[in-house]
């Protein structure tokens, strides 16, 4: 699995990262959202960079410093929900390996066809020689690396390097370039690095992967990389570690994992598991020597005065999961309000009440306490059940995930057979792991379909995709990507033609409908998507590339139910001339 696959299992749609000075700036960290803090508020004051300069920072946007999250980015005027606050060329990205033959090296645009393959080292594909150009004083000592690591593979499957390592090694390249003075130098060097305190296991990934980019380069050992301005192993393990805390996954327009990508700026941003800004690659651009475009919009008014905070992990797992993921790979304990909140039940870890009155109770951790439901006071009569039920999700999840590549039947067995379990143990469509599993569960009936598809197959996946949508919209705000994403693969779900309609459906199933009521819910849905991507993929974007695609796809449905309008309004006027005859 690359790279960036497994930073966005942790991270999912919303990227991640901060930084703090050499010097004099106090270390970032997640803070909260309740209040705003002013400019003149004695807690803040106007940042200490060490030297580095960050270009890219808008007027409406400044670095300051807090007593309580350190250094960060603050809005200086009114931000409203979908405005684009960044928008810039990660300095550094590479493509995960098995999207090396369909994307772009240079723009990371995707094609099925038509991709010019180098030469050289006959790895990396460009749209056109204007691509391949635009990213040739990097490739020029990448191609060469590339043969030399093929040449010395053990097998095929490891005859490119991974793309953490071509990342890596493109950084050096360009800091070498660019001169280690250099502005671009400087805010690569101002990243983050915890090396002192990393957990023993990310010690020793950070070790392999060090090796690696020795390998890689073409030298013999890390006592050889005082060329690219490495003069010691504690500046190559401070390469490595920055690299790993301040990495973001580069991500398609529907937001699935495509490669690595490096932002010291985008980095600046503190961390929040309820956060007012998600960063996003929308491909907006019409020039694709400024693509791959990464961009922070607003999920929500951000106010005056108020830090502008993004997510580094996964908010739609439980509280735990989240502490232990920020622990890990950031080293400091979230304070968000999310996190600090006990007066109310988290709809992550949630799980209906045992009357049936429609409220929720908490997920039993402990057969000792007791649980109820915070609407009728109903206890729960067996949380250990629940306790097992969850458990074992968990160990499916994990599962399901590590061998999806490998045995996809296998994989989609597992979360058959599961979501039952967890369904009847009474967890919501919002509680971890379900949710999860859920999500898991689509993406192998998306996978399964095809041209000769069944109607069986086609309704259990909209179903699917449905139940994903309804966990996800209690969590994640209107708009948030993922949850626009899930609800644009409704919509086209929906839209898809049926192999075999049912003109009288069994009562007992009442979604999805078919026929005519279908291709209504299809359009209705994803107008529904389309301004929920506008929010998340950005106003000005119309989108992103996915809003552009929703919206051709919404006015084709929209004639098509017109021709059906009119076939019916053509069909009634015929009986009423014939019964006046």
């Amino acid at each position: 699995m690359s790279f960036a696959s497994l930073k966005y299992q942790r991270q999912s749609k919303a990227s991640r990262s901060y930084v703090t000075s050499t010097n004099n700036s106090k270390e970032s960290h997640s803070t909260t959202i309740p209040k705003p803090i002013h400019s003149d508020d004695p807690n803040t004051s106007p940042p200490s960079n060490g030297g580095t300069v960050y270009h890219g920072i808008p007027e409406n946007v400044e670095v300051r410093v807090s007593e309580i999250s350190g250094r960060g980015l603050w809005a200086k005027n009114l931000i409203k929900a979908g405005s684009v606050i960044i928008s810039l060329r990660p300095c550094s990205f590479a493509l995960a390996s098995r999207c090396l033959d369909s994307h772009c090296s240079s723009c990371a645009a995707a094609s099925d066809s038509g991709l010019l393959r180098c030469t050289g080292c006959h790895t990396v594909r460009y749209c056109n020689t204007t691509c391949q150009t635009n990213d040739w004083s990097l490739h020029r000592p990448e191609c060469s690396a590339l043969r030399k690591w093929a040449k010395s593979a053990p097998s095929k499957n490891l005859s490119v390097p991974s793309d953490a390592v071509r990342c890596l090694g493109r950084i050096l390249w360009q800091k070498k370039k660019e001169g280690f003075d250099s502005s671009w130098s400087k805010e690569i060097d101002a990243l983050q690095s915890h090396r002192h305190s990393l957990q023993p296991r990310v010690v020793e990934n950070n070790t392999h992967l060090a090796h690696s980019l020795v390998r890689y380069l073409g030298l013999s050992s890390p006592g050889e990389l005082s060329e690219f301005g490495i003069s010691s192993a504690g500046d190559l393990a401070d390469l490595i570690s920055r690299f790993v805390t301040n990495t973001f996954a580069l991500t398609s327009p529907s937001l699935t994992p495509v490669g690595a990508s490096v932002s010291p700026l985008v980095a600046l941003f503190n961390h929040s598991c309820d956060p007012g800004a998600v960063i996003v690659f929308p491909r907006s651009s019409r020039n694709p020597a400024e693509e791959p475009q990464m961009q922070v919009i607003a999920l929500r008014d951000i106010s005056p005065n108020e830090e502008i905070l993004t997510s580094y992990i996964d908010t739609t797992l439980p509280r735990s999961l989240r502490q232990a993921a920020l622990k890990e790979t950031y080293d400091f304990t979230c304070q968000c309000e999310l996190c600090h909140d006990d007066n109310k039940i988290d709809p992550r870890e949630s799980i209906w009440c045992p009357k049936s009155c429609g409220g929720m109770c908490p997920a039993p951790s402990d057969e000792s306490e007791i649980y109820q439901c915070v609407k009728c006071r109903a206890v729960v009569a067996t949380p250990g059940f629940i306790i097992d039920a969850l458990r074992i999700g968990q160990e499916a999840l994990e599962k399901a995930t590590s061998i999806q590549d490998t045995d996809h039947d296998r994989a989609l067995q597992l979360t058959t057979n599961i979501i039952p379990i967890l369904v009847s143990a009474g967890l919501t469509p919002s509680c971890h792991p379900l949710l999860a599993l859920i999500g898991l569960h689509k993406s192998f009936l998306l996978s399964s379909l095809s041209a000769d598809i069944a109607q069986e197959l086609l309704d259990e996946t909209i179903r699917t995709a449905a139940k994903h949508y309804m966990g996800l919209s209690v969590i994640l705000c209107d708009g948030h990507p993922v949850r626009a994403v899930a609800l644009a693969e409704l919509g086209k779900l929906l839209a898809v033609d049926e192999p075999h309609p049912v003109t009288s459906p069994p009562t007992n199933i009442a979604f999805p409908p078919s026929g005519p009521p279908r291709l209504k819910a299809a359009y209705e849905t994803l107008v529904r998507a389309r301004h929920e991507l506008i929010i998340g993929f950005g106003r000005n974007n119309d989108g992103g590339e996915l809003g552009r695609n929703i919206r051709e796809t919404v006015v084709s449905l929209e004639k098509e139910l017109g021709v059906w309008t009119q076939g019916i309004h053509n069909t009634l006027q015929d009986l009423l001339n014939s019964s006046q005859k």
